[in-house]
């Protein structure tokens, strides 16, 4: 196997394998909201999540950023309720201007986060690749920003899915699902006490 092979695959399991369940439920409140016909929206925000969870890992790697996981895994269950939560409450006009803007912006702050939290598990990965850090972070960068395509994809065909051939209307699909995730995290955020 190939090292773009190899740390391209380390990339896609991260976000699919079942320790990255965060991930995973972060990447479905993300998309929950959007149908195919958002698909230039849900690209934009799957991106800034992976750029934002880079640049975490390169200010780690490079010795700039360097920070207690406690915290980190505190924040990273916060980002999915938050997340959840504004589908509840924002369950309309997600694709106007001003509230693409926002959820950009967040989308990207949370990927920082989701970085910081897996800095320590690539820094592990990358020990003894003094020659090829910063190739080794983008071949793992696009094994992540692949699988989190897919994850999107297959949360909006469930939605279709739900909508469409099950008849659930859009409105209670979300915020039955977002309810779900919701509930979900609020344990994971009271158990992650870190102080």
């Amino acid at each position: 196997m190939s090292d773009f092979q190899l740390y391209f695959l380390l990339g896609f399991k991260h976000v699919l394998s079942l320790d990255g369940f965060d991930h995973l439920l972060f990447l479905a409140m993300l998309a929950l909201p959007y149908t195919f016909k958002d698909w230039k929206q849900l690209l934009l925000l799957s991106t800034l999540f992976t750029i934002g969870h880079t640049m975490t890992l390169v200010l780690s790697v490079y010795g700039i950023a360097d920070v207690n996981p406690g915290p980190v895994e505190f924040l990273i269950p916060i980002t999915i309720f938050v997340t959840a939560l504004s589908n509840i409450f924002f369950t309309k006009n997600r694709s106007s201007s001003g509230m693409l803007n926002f959820s950009a912006l967040t989308t990207l702050f949370f990927g920082l986060i989701h970085g910081l939290g897996f800095s320590h598990g690539f820094k592990m990965i990358i020990a003894g690749q003094k020659q090829r850090v910063f190739v080794t972070l983008m071949e793992f960068t696009l094994g992540i920003e692949t699988a989190q395509l897919i994850a999107v994809l297959a949360v909006v065909i469930l939605s279709l899915l739900a909508t469409d051939v099950l008849k659930v209307s859009r409105r209670d699909w979300q915020l039955g699902v977002s309810a779900f995730v919701a509930g979900i995290s609020l344990p994971i955020i009271i158990g992650n006490r870190f102080w």
